[in-house]
This record gives C-alpha cells, structure tokens and sequence, in this order.
C-alpha cells in the first residue's frame, strides 16, 4: 500500500518545525507579557456543543466523529435502523472559543475573573483545501473572560501589532462592531435577515458587490432594503469620514449607536500609539460570519508588496454571551487567533525565516565521533555542555567526517567539536565554526564561557 496523508493535512521536517516554533514561541512570548496564562482542550468535544455556534455554513465543516464499539457492530451488520445521534456524538473542535467557553463553564469555580488565557492547539474544518487553507491547522488564542472594559480590545490590537512586528510582516487592521451591523440591518428594515446580510457583505472581497447583492436577493431581503445597504457597503473614505456619516444613517438605532460609540472610544484610547492607530481601518463590510459576536470585530490582512497573499491571518471579536450555551449567562468574553499556518506560508514566501532566525545567534555543537575510544569523553562533554544550557548532538556512528559535518550543515548546527586523542591528551577541545570554516583550540571552561555569552 503506498502511504499517504488525508487531503488538507501535512508531515513538518525538523526544518519547518524550528520555524513554526519560532513563530509559536514568538506570539506566546507577548501573550505571557500580557499577562495572559495557557490552557489546553481536548481534541474533540460533544456536538452538541459545536453545533449551531458557526452559523449554517460553519455546521457543514464540522468534523464528525462515528461512534465506535457496540453501536459500530450494529451498522456493519445492517440488521436494525440507526438513528444519526446513534452514530456520532462528537466532534473535532472547529475553533479554539466555543471550547473555551465550556472550559469556563465546567470550570468557574476554580477561575478568578476576568481569566486572561491563551491557547495553541490545532482545530479543524472539512473545507476544500487550497492555498493557505488546510483541514488541520493550528490556531493561536487570546482571550479575556468576564470583562465589559474596552481596555481588553485596546490591548488586544497591540498584541497584533507586536506579533507582526516581531515577525516583520505589513499588515492592515481591520475593525467593525456587530452593533453597528445590527443598527444596518434595523435601519434599513431588515433585522430579521441580519446574519444573511452580515454573511454576504463579508464575502465582497472575494465575490464582488453584484454577487453579494444577488446572494441577498436569494435570501428574500426586500430590494429596497437591499438599495438602502449600497451607501454603507460602498463607503470609502478617513475612519472619523465614516463614523460621522455612521452617525447620521444610525441616529436613531439605539443599538448601532452603541457600536459607533464603541469604535470611538478604542480609537480615543489608542491615541498615544499613533502607529498603531493610523494602521487600523473601519471596515463596515467585516462581519467574519461568526453568530457569536456581539461587539467589536477585528480582522488582519497582509498588506506587504512582497507577497501576492491576501487571505487573513488573524480576527476576532467580542462575544458577551457565549458562555449561556452552557448554562452561565451574563459572562462577556473578547478574543483574538492567529493563523500560523498562513501566517508560515507568508513568512516563507518573503524569504522571512532566514533573516529572523539566523540573526538570533544559538548556542549548539555536534561532537564529531571519532570511534570507540572517543564515545566516554564525547558523552561526559556532552554532560557538562548540556548542564551549561548548550544544545549538543552527538554523531551517533564513526561515519567519515565529510558525512558528519554535512549533518551539522543540513540541520544548521554552527559549531562542531572534534575532540580527538591529541585534544583529550592535551585537555584542549578543537571547535569548527560552520559558517566561516575557522577553527580554534580552547578549554572547556573557556568553551562553555563562549556559549553561554552567545545571545
């Protein structure tokens, strides 16, 4: 049988995972400076608590779990009808949030609020797989529970902000408000259809405004509701051009009032972080889909000349009701999640690694194995350098010494050790510098005092 992987999924070299963890390790970091703690789920949770929370579209890419046992036994042998809950009670989890939030349900006794997590775990989806969208990927969380306080938006937006920083990737911030669509949809007469039209207008980037209006139309929305949409959809101009012309066309939504003063106080309170606030957009048109947001919606998009890639990378929003699914209502959440496998495929694509990795210099030697009478000494080496914080490999075989050194050269190891019977006699270590080919003799005080000074 020739082997293979399920479509949308991937193996990563030790290569790729050096990269991704550089990129985990990263946004941790800021998370942890944040004040943010790590939380693990399980892999699968009851459908029920999946279903229905992703809206119509995002219950079609729920992965099902069949049932195993007893009931796996009755549908091979076909002798009585299964009923579909018979068959699969689970699922693997879609996103990171809904799992948090019966995290916080099942535990909130043992929770001090408000509860800063983040969590770094796969999810998937049952999409079609296509660039920079897979089956399986991982998605990096934070969120903050049982706060009202847009202090908790502000610092979620410097978190991005660094994150893409650090990584050296252009980005646009996108920001709208859920109330602010919502007052849309009252203004205009269709608030029943609001998750129709949140659903389509989200699509105009990918789809153009003419199939938005037509996948409107489809969904029963009055045409004259859909001619009242049109200004809003099409609204360019400064994010203080369109809040004031917000202002007029929900004067008298109570709820898209709400938003609009949403919107300007984080922008008040990120005044003193100029950069930050000149790369955030009011997008009118970002919904994100998802039937769980309640307030502010954040979505980031690539924005750099050195990369044709133009899909999202990171969102989120305010949720302040997601926990009453579970039983605990009146608990208010807010949350973000980055994309780190589009995330990798853009940092790959402009040549980011190299630059960013190879800049950090990294303490790490290979001790060349000479044979037999060299294995007691690299092992007790291999000790005292291990015991001093150096990441040390040794050559498992007496293999020629090209054949060793091109292992140190294919997993970028910069230092090798060649301690043969003249350096034990001599007490000396002989290290080769990778990059450079230059050689040095020193001791291994002297040896561990180098490494330990290498930051």
């Amino acid at each position: 049988m020739k082997p293979s992987i399920p479509k949308g999924t991937r193996d990563f070299s030790p290569i790729i995972m050096k990269r991704r963890n550089f990129i985990f390790d990263t946004i941790a970091n800021i998370y942890r400076h944040f004040g943010y703690l790590q939380i693990e789920t399980p892999a699968m949770e009851n459908l029920h608590s999946l279903e229905g929370k992703y809206g119509d579209e995002g219950d079609k890419l729920l992965f099902r779990i069949l049932n195993s046992g007893p009931i796996a036994e009755k549908i091979n042998q076909g002798t009585e009808p299964i009923k579909l809950n018979q068959i699969t009670e689970k699922g693997l989890r879609y996103d990171l949030t809904v799992p948090l939030a019966r995290y916080v349900v099942m535990h909130q006794n043992d929770i001090t609020f408000p509860f800063k997590r983040y969590q770094i775990q796969p999810v998937w989806r049952a999409d079609r797989p296509q660039r920079g969208r897979y089956r399986e990927f991982y998605q990096c969380d934070a969120d903050v529970v049982g706060s009202d306080s847009l202090i908790n938006e502000v610092e979620l937006l410097e978190i991005i902000h660094q994150v893409f920083d650090k990584l050296n990737i252009h980005t646009s911030i996108k920001l709208n408000n859920r109330k602010i669509l919502a007052g849309i949809a009252q203004v205009i007469g269709a608030e029943e259809y609001m998750v129709d039209i949140t659903v389509a207008i989200d699509k105009l980037d990918k789809i153009g405004l003419d199939k938005v209006n037509e996948e409107l139309e489809t969904k029963g929305i009055d045409p004259r509701a859909i001619s009242k949409l049109q200004p809003i959809i099409l609204l360019k101009g400064t994010n203080s051009e369109k809040l004031n012309y917000l202002k007029s066309f929900l004067s008298h939504s109570e709820i898209g009032c709400k938003g609009i003063l949403e919107i300007e106080t984080i922008f008040k309170l990120l005044e003193d972080d100029l950069k930050l606030l000149n790369n955030i957009e009011l997008d009118l048109t970002l919904a994100r889909g998802l039937n769980y947001y309640t307030g502010a919606i954040i979505e980031v998009k690539v924005n750099d000349d050195r990369t044709d890639f133009n899909s999202s990378i990171c969102g989120g929003g305010r949720y302040d009701d997601l926990t009453s699914i579970f039983g605990l209502p009146n608990v208010s959440g807010v949350g973000i999640s980055f994309g780190v496998d589009r995330i990798y495929d853009v940092m790959e694509q402009i040549n980011k690694f190299d630059q960013l990795m190879h800049s950090k210099k990294q303490a790490a030697v290979l001790l060349v194995n000479f044979g037999e009478d060299s294995l007691n000494y690299n092992i007790k080496l291999a000790k005292q350098l291990r015991s001093n914080g150096v990441l040390t490999t040794i050559y498992p075989d007496a293999a020629k010494m090209k054949k060793q050194l091109t292992f140190a050269d294919e997993y970028k190891i910069p230092f090798v050790i060649l301690a043969g019977d003249e350096e034990q006699r001599e007490g000396k270590i002989k290290v080769k510098v990778m990059a450079t080919g230059e050689q040095f003799l020193c001791t291994l005080t002297e040896l561990i005092t180098k490494f330990t000074s290498i930051k």
